[in-house]
């Protein structure tokens, strides 16, 4: 998320950090005020509700999501490097711990008792990902890049259902390595020619 810049963004940037660590229901605004040194009343001045930060910190996610990928786009012109790349991100965020864990993901297996709102926003960013894998992939399966046993967009969800399985795979053994053990044979399947 960057570093802080105003009082919002260092309200976001703990809860971030706290919904990382324990989940939608595993932080209050209490925890964020001993954290921050700030008042709870603070707290609500800019973000009202929880549901109110962790959407605010779902869509700014999203938006630094979609600004990552148009990077992407910019300086790997290639699409089947575009894909190594993408799993690269999450390799390396895994290994220095930078990011672990995909924010989306974690609130994503929490769907059943989150508020629908955000709910609605986390569904939003898999969408932006899953329509930008098929798009990256539909490119590469037509210049002939890319072999894909399925349409686009199921090849596109069978990835992203990887990416996200081997980065709680990865957490859930303790292990980085784990994650590009699982990625591995599917990113070779996809770039072999035939």
């Amino acid at each position: 998320m960057g570093a802080p810049s105003t009082t919002a963004d260092t309200i976001l940037s703990c809860a971030h950090t706290l919904l990382m660590a324990g989940g939608y229901n595993g932080f209050s605004y209490a925890d964020i005020s001993k954290v921050v040194g700030i008042r709870n009343a603070s707290i609500h001045h800019h973000f009202p509700s929880k549901v109110d930060l962790v959407r605010t910190l779902v869509v700014r996610y999203r938006e630094a999501a979609i600004e990552g990928l148009a990077q992407l786009e910019r300086s790997v012109p290639a699409p089947a490097d575009q894909l190594r790349a993408y799993v690269g991100y999450w390799q390396a965020c895994i290994a220095d711990g930078s990011a672990p864990f995909c924010i989306n993901a974690l609130l994503a297996s929490q769907a059943p008792v989150l508020p629908e709102d955000i709910v609605r926003e986390v569904r939003a960013h898999f969408q932006v990902v899953s329509s930008w894998l098929a798009e990256v992939l539909r490119r590469g399966a037509a210049a002939g890049a890319l072999t894909l046993r399925d349409t686009p967009e199921v090849e596109a969800e069978i990835l992203l259902s990887a990416v996200h399985g081997a980065m709680l795979s990865a957490r859930a053994y303790g292990k980085p390595e784990t994650y590009p053990l699982i990625l591995r044979p599917l990113l070779d399947r996809l770039t072999s020619k035939g």
